[in-house]
């Protein structure tokens, strides 16, 4: 098993400005005292000093929460803003409802005939033109007001955060911002032997390398429960004295696969978003990004290929309909219909009204990040989350960091905790302490920054952000309760936490989605090996219907191996 260091979360040091506070800490204190110290002369000769002292104490409390309180590396204030979105802007239940362009043709005609009518009943009491009065002008203002609604995302296919699907698999997401999703195959990583092992994990840090801060990565792995197995092993009868073993040997079989992981269907994707003036240059840019990326993954084995625009409409559809309703979409159908392409993926219903989960027509769902807190990750990290029962969507947002603004953000990093140590050796003096003895956070801090650091200017390292997300789904609340506290006992096996996200599961559910967009800012800084070293291949299954014959067990994955000889192919080495 292997494993590799990782590095401290050095945004939990923070720059100090002054009296050893940051600079957020000294302009929110010195607004509560400017708030709270003319409140005190103001109110103490009418309540009195120590009735004025402690309206000045509530006065100034909710400035040292905005200086002091954080979660998740994320302020007062932002926490704040989610609860407002999650809990009265952002409606909490939205259906399905088409919406398509003949409709909207119909309702722009019949606004601009109701503005008209009032103008022209205008004109006529006018006598010829005239500027039309105040009342008219708020009823027509109130016309327009209700015809563009107010704004919020009141449909299912509202909520989903891209602007179009192009039949070549290039997504647009807003203006600027372009992503297309290529879909791999597994390798037989567990089986391998260390040199192989080695090697893979070597590709893969060239894998994350290779793309450079303007290029987002998505690495997506789902598993979902495939319905049905059953016909697979039966033994039609054959009326003779053997049936009865044709039929203890059917159920032995199904019970063999329903012990196992065949029922599940996992797939693995990698979703790579850029930002580009027009789609043609995002077009030019994404032909040497496809290229690049289908031949790393062929350095390491698994086969690749870039999804079309179907295949990806397909994938959204399967996610967003995990008890897997058939999916129907043809180019043709969009210019008679009227209709877009969310029309045919969206799900029935969406509820956002809990603070911890969400529904999503018949199932629910919850969304949580992990944090790495570990010293040390281990290659089978993602095997353990993937080996879970249930439906599950593993979701790393990964993004490069400029090489020289990573070893910058390090040397400041370096300096502050320098800085700190000083102050603390100060203080050492004055009390007559040994200089030597510093808090235990400052000391380990400072060895990994600057170890962080070498490994940045001497070695083939690179600083990411990741963010970690898991979105399981199950169809009643308790289902999906177990299915999360299990894969939470799987994260503290590997000495991490895994977190609800509060009232942030709608972003949450967008950033899962392989779509390349992630609207979760809780990162975690990782380098080039502590990214690659979360190994997203565990062993090639051999798993064939038809006229297929039972082969035994999979040494690692336990799963059954189902083999048509007729047509398998066997590659070669070399």
């Amino acid at each position: 098993m292997a494993y590799v260091p990782v590095p401290k979360d050095l945004t939990r040091v923070k720059s100090k400005f002054i009296f050893n506070l940051t600079k957020r800490q000294v302009v929110c204190f010195g607004l509560g005292a400017l708030v709270g110290v003319p409140m005190f002369f103001l109110t103490k000769d009418t309540i009195g000093p120590s009735m004025a002292a402690l309206v000045m104490i509530a006065v100034m409390l909710p400035f040292f929460m905005f200086a002091m309180y954080e979660r998740h590396g994320m302020p007062l204030e932002v926490l704040i803003s989610h609860y407002i979105q999650a809990r009265y802007i952002r409606p909490r239940k939205r259906v399905y409802q088409t919406d398509n362009a003949y409709s909207a043709l119909e309702k722009q005609a019949e606004l601009e005939r109701t503005v008209g009518r009032i103008a022209s009943g205008a004109g006529k009491r006018g006598k010829g033109r005239r500027r039309l009065t105040r009342q008219e002008r708020k009823q027509i203002e109130a016309v327009i007001r209700q015809a563009r609604g107010d704004g919020k995302n009141h449909t299912v296919q509202a909520s989903l955060p891209f602007r179009n699907m192009h039949p070549d698999g290039l997504c647009r997401l807003d203006d600027r911002h372009f992503s297309k999703t290529i879909a791999y195959a597994d390798v037989s990583y567990r089986l391998a032997g260390p040199d192989d092992q080695r090697d893979i994990f070597e590709r893969l840090c060239d894998f994350y390398n290779g793309y450079d801060p303007s290029i987002g990565v998505q690495m997506t792995l789902s598993s979902s429960h495939k319905a049905g197995g059953g016909d697979l092993f039966r033994m039609a009868a054959q009326g003779d004295d053997l049936d009865g073993i044709r039929a203890e040997a059917s159920g032995i079989l199904q019970t063999q696969y329903e012990r196992g992981s065949n029922g599940y269907v996992k797939s693995k994707y990698v979703t790579l978003t850029i930002e580009a003036e027009s789609i043609q240059a995002a077009r030019a840019r994404f032909s040497r990004i496809e290229a690049d990326t289908l031949n790393r993954f062929k350095v390491m084995g698994a086969a690749a290929k870039v999804l079309d625009g179907k295949e990806r409409l397909a994938l959204l559809h399967g996610l967003l309909h995990p008890r897997g309703e058939p999916f129907a979409f043809e180019w043709d159908w969009l210019a008679p219909s009227g209709l877009s392409v969310k029309d045919f993926i969206a799900p029935s219903s969406f509820e956002f009204g809990e603070t911890r989960r969400f529904r999503m027509g018949e199932m629910y769902g919850a969304v949580s990040f992990l944090q790495i807190l570990a010293p040390e990750i281990q290659d089978r990290i993602l095997t353990d989350f993937m080996d879970v029962e249930g439906n599950l969507l593993v979701t790393m947002h990964v993004r490069g960091i400029n090489q020289n603004e990573a070893i910058k953000m390090v040397k400041r990093k370096i300096t502050d905790l320098d800085a700190m140590k000083i102050q603390e050796q100060k203080k050492a003096a004055r009390s007559g302490y040994d200089l030597d003895i510093l808090p235990s956070d400052l000391s380990t801090y400072g060895g990994a920054a600057k170890n962080l650091l070498q490994d940045l200017q001497s070695r083939n390292e690179r600083m990411f952000n990741m963010t970690f997300l898991m979105l399981h789904l199950a169809p009643t609340k308790q289902k999906l309760e177990i299915a999360v506290s299990q894969s939470a006992s799987v994260a503290q096996t590997h000495n991490c936490i895994l977190t609800r996200l509060d009232f942030q599961q709608e972003d949450g559910l967008v950033s899962s989605l392989p779509l390349g967009e992630n609207q979760i800012h809780i990162t975690r800084g990782m380098t080039t090996s502590a990214v690659a070293i979360i190994v997203p291949f565990v062993t090639q299954e051999l798993f064939q219907g038809g006229d297929s014959l039972y082969y035994g067990l999979n040494a690692k994955s336990g799963n059954m191996i189902m083999l048509d000889r007729k047509n398998v192919t066997f590659q070669k080495d070399g």
